[in-house]
């Protein structure tokens, strides 16, 4: 069950968050390994497809990008690279990822990260009004609006998800 707590951790995400005044709240559950989406959405009790992951990509130099995609759908990695201009793109080694980012994997957050990188969101989650995104830390999510992200990380929006 989701705990908001007045013990959240503190992490890069959240204090980017506080800076660019962007209201949110936290809910911490138990991480489990390779848990995913579907520990985080059972744990919390909201529809896994409100539950937004964060990707850490690469493309055919190896240059690294994010996508943000619903937690009940996978990224059409083809249809993202055409419409980013790629040839290719993959997902980043996990140590790569963690590099590129600042955060392990299970905990990567769009918000904070150690270095700018292009920033992808799966169209459809703008029509949520409420999304449930990575605090910066295993077992620690964040609730924003949607729309919050597209103000202020202004990524590219695309229409890439599978079912």
């Amino acid at each position: 069950m989701s705990r908001p707590d007045l013990h959240a951790p503190e992490t890069p995400a959240t204090r980017f968050l506080r800076q660019h005044q962007i209201p949110f709240s936290t809910h911490l559950y138990a991480y489990e390994d390779h848990g995913g989406t579907k520990v985080s959405s059972r744990e919390l009790n909201v529809a896994e497809h409100a539950v937004v992951k964060t990707l850490v990509m690469e493309n055919e130099s190896r240059q690294p990008l994010i996508i943000l995609m619903h937690g009940d759908r996978k990224v059409s990695t083809k249809e993202l690279a055409r419409q980013a201009g790629d040839k290719q793109i993959t997902p980043c080694d996990p140590t790569v990822a963690q590099r590129h980012t600042g955060y392990m994997v299970g905990g990567t957050s769009p918000f904070g990260t150690r270095k700018a990188m292009p920033l992808f969101m799966e169209r459809s989650i703008l029509d949520l009004p409420l999304i449930y995104i990575n605090g910066g830390k295993r077992g620690f999510l964040v609730g924003v609006h949607p729309h919050d992200i597209l103000r202020i990380l202004k990524p590219t929006v695309v229409t890439v998800a599978l079912e």
